[in-house]
């Protein structure tokens, strides 16, 4: 008996997002796949119809993601900081906001961020910075980590500026850092 491809989906995104639920609260060595079948309401035989262990559902989460955001600067001309903002409109799909939210979170995964670095924006931010080798990887490492702590901090906010309003914020930090900010007298 065939299961119907829409079923299948469906049962496979809730694993995941109940994985990632879990994720958000705990570090994963603290993650049975038996909580996570019983918060998604499945035996845990259908949790290896899907995944062989929690590692593999945790890279299929990170492929998944990193192929989004890939998927959606495919045919963007753009520079360094435009890519980085537009990847950041990317994440802000509900779609993909659990998942990037428990990768990014408190236990999270550093390895996504080394992968998301790697495979998504060095290449692009090395155009942007003049032929200085030396200071380029760390002005790459700043713009990065720069963008992506300000995402996870205005997630954790619960996005209390919009969308536009946090780009321009972003804009206009790596413009003219934060000093526009400050009182005169903070100086």
């Amino acid at each position: 008996m065939n299961k119907k491809p829409e079923i299948t989906q469906k049962t496979k995104r809730n694993i995941i997002d109940n994985f990632c639920e879990l994720y958000m609260e705990k570090p994963i060595e603290k993650i049975s796949i038996q909580e996570i079948t019983n918060k998604a309401g499945y035996n845990r035989s259908t949790f290896y119809q899907y995944f062989s262990d929690i590692y593999e559902l945790l890279t299929y989460v990170e492929d998944e993601l990193l192929s989004y955001i890939k998927k959606g600067l495919e045919n963007e001309q753009s520079s360094a900081k435009e890519a980085v903002n537009n990847a950041l409109s990317c994440l802000d799909e509900e779609k993909y906001m659990l998942s990037f939210r428990a990768l990014l979170g408190d236990h999270g995964s550093v390895r996504f961020l080394d992968r998301l670095k790697k495979e998504v924006f060095q290449d692009r931010l090395k155009l942007d910075y003049s032929k200085n080798d030396l200071l380029t990887p760390y002005l790459i490492e700043f713009q990065i980590t720069t963008s992506f702590s300000l995402f996870r901090l205005w997630i954790q906010r619960n996005k209390d500026l919009s969308s536009e309003e946090f780009s321009q914020l972003v804009d206009t930090l790596y413009r003219t850092g934060a000093s526009p900010y400050f009182k005169n007298d903070a100086l």
